[in-house]
């Protein structure tokens, strides 16, 4: 029985791991927009966002800076939306919702 749930538990690990690097990546067209991406490239790669929003700010390291965090909407494609969370210049996340 329990040779027989060690390929289970490895089976799920390896499609949580899987999932996660959808994430961390997005296609624009031919393009992909991966985690940590400069603003001015993922607007190359992806055009206008649909929707911008000012989050708020963050601080940096030793607490002195402030970087603003905003988020971009791209989408609905397929009846999802794409919503990517800018830290200062950098792309910091990419979630995927359904449109409603």
């Amino acid at each position: 029985m329990l040779m027989r749930a060690i390929p289970v538990t490895l089976m799920l690990a390896l499609i949580g791991v899987a999932s996660m690097a959808q994430a961390e990546t997005m296609r624009c067209g031919s393009q992909l927009v991966s985690l940590d991406d400069r603003r001015f490239e993922v607007m190359q790669k992806c055009g206008e966002p649909v929707f911008r929003d000012l989050v708020g700010y963050s601080l940096g390291p030793n607490e002195r800076r402030e970087y603003q965090i905003e988020e971009w909407v791209y989408g609905p494609e397929n009846g999802m939306l794409s919503i990517l969370t800018f830290e200062g210049t950098r792309l910091r996340a990419i979630e995927r919702r359904r449109s409603r």
